[in-house]
């Protein structure tokens, strides 16, 4: 049974991890007897990873020309949605699929048995290319990373529900009209699903829930398989061994950390977690603490922070990233809007408990007081009460202990790779 996963990038961004990691697993289960045959196409390099050889990796821009090509598709795609923007603020949060690679008589589809789709924006696939894949009959099972499969362009909703009946007035737009772009590419979704053989494997209930609600994917067929994750990689190490891996003091001053691809991307939420600051050095004033943070940003967003800040700005190695969870007592995602977030995968599996708002597919990662804290979205006090809670613990090392325990049973390669071979399985049968 082979199966061709797509994907825009191979290691950029919390989809393509997770897709990379969901192929790694199928290809250990392979080695022990599994029945997969596992293939990542991946649409491009971004220009922060460059291309990094891996088994079963194949790259659609393969050579200089090829790659110009991807980065006309990925630019063509921007001027498209240019004059349609509200702002420069959403430009990459809304993706209309205008231009995409034809890939139906590429030879890592044609051998397929099964073509697995996880995040193709960005000139990968356009939604003309997502029907001719579907037009080769071919079971096709789709990884929801975000909103965008059923709404009219947006990745996520921010609490528009138009995608429930139909899109239109979209709140990204400059001009949000009854048939404006969102409207449109709706409408173009709607004819590219129809009859199509797609089974929709969104990794939260929540995301399960929202498509399955949905005007596009509700009489389409969902199983909801979370991310996976090498936890031979992503597990407990010695404090000092994390804080000399990151050059950090080896001190027992408590930490937390904070880590985003870009800090001032308002989804993930910076400013409660600073406004949480500033609450828990009022209401604690003895209490002696540092801030690690990783991911883009701007040293100025720090500055009136209440505690010492250490940026550990862009970690580039997976041992860099477990030293920074390591090295925190407690990790803090405060996303108003989120899927199954990577970095709480990440925490968790490295023994570090988390605190986050009640939101998208967080709840069903963290377990209240047992492995974390969970707070209301937007409060910045319950935030604050969270961070207390972990820091403050009596029995600390219970908390890392449930917080590992809870990633073993949840996100282990075998577990998740045996979920997508008896699906896999169960659409050849039919």
């Amino acid at each position: 049974m082979r199966v061709t996963h797509l994907s825009t990038y191979h290691l950029f961004g919390g989809a393509a991890v997770a897709a990379n990691r969901l192929h790694q697993a199928l290809l250990k289960a392979g080695q022990f007897g599994g029945s997969v045959e596992s293939t990542l196409l991946v649409g491009t390099s971004n220009r922060q990873e460059k291309h990094r050889p891996a088994p079963g990796v194949m790259y659609l821009a393969n050579n200089f020309l090829a790659e110009q090509t991807a980065f006309g598709r990925f630019v063509a795609e921007r001027l498209y949605f240019l004059p349609y923007e509200r702002d420069h603020s959403v430009r990459f949060q809304f993706s209309p699929a205008a231009f995409g690679a034809t890939l139906d008589f590429h030879q890592a589809i044609q051998q397929a048995d099964i073509v697995h789709l996880h995040w193709i924006n960005f000139g990968f696939l356009s939604l003309d290319g997502l029907r001719a894949l579907i037009d080769l009959g071919k079971p096709i099972v789709w990884t929801l990373h975000d909103q965008w499969a059923f709404t009219g362009g947006c990745h996520y909703s921010r609490g528009c529900d138009h995608y429930l009946t139909h899109c239109r007035q979209c709140p990204y737009l400059k001009k949000p009209g009854e048939h404006d772009l969102s409207y449109k590419i709706f409408e173009k979704k709607n004819a590219a699903f129809a009859d199509a053989n797609i089974h929709f494997t969104p990794p939260s209930r929540w995301l399960s829930d929202e498509g399955i609600r949905s005007k596009l994917l509700r009489s389409f067929p969902f199983t909801i398989i979370p991310y996976a994750i090498d936890q031979e990689i992503f597990q407990p190490i010695d404090r000092s061994v994390a804080n000399a891996r990151i050059e950090i003091p080896d001190t027992d001053i408590p930490r937390l950390l904070f880590g985003s691809a870009n800090v001032t991307d308002s989804r993930k939420g910076f400013r409660y977690f600073a406004e949480a600051l500033t609450l828990l050095h009022q209401q604690q004033p003895d209490l002696e603490l540092e801030v690690l943070i990783f991911g883009k940003g701007r040293s100025y967003l720090f500055n009136e922070l209440p505690f010492t800040v250490r940026h550990l700005g862009i970690l580039t190695t997976e041992d860099a990233i477990v030293a920074a969870y390591n090295a925190a007592d407690a990790m803090v995602v405060p996303s108003l809007e989120d899927n199954l977030p990577n970095t709480v995968i990440e925490a968790l599996s490295c023994g570090t408990p988390v605190v986050g708002f009640r939101t998208g597919g967080i709840p069903e990662m963290i377990d209240h007081q047992q492995n974390g804290y969970l707070a209301d979205v937007g409060s910045a006090q319950q935030l604050a009460d969270g961070m207390a809670f972990v820091l403050t613990h009596q029995h600390p090392e219970m908390l890392r202990q449930a917080a590992r325990q809870s990633a073993e049973l949840r996100f282990s390669e075998d577990v998740v790779a045996r979920q997508h071979i008896e699906l896999y399985s169960q659409l050849m049968s039919e």
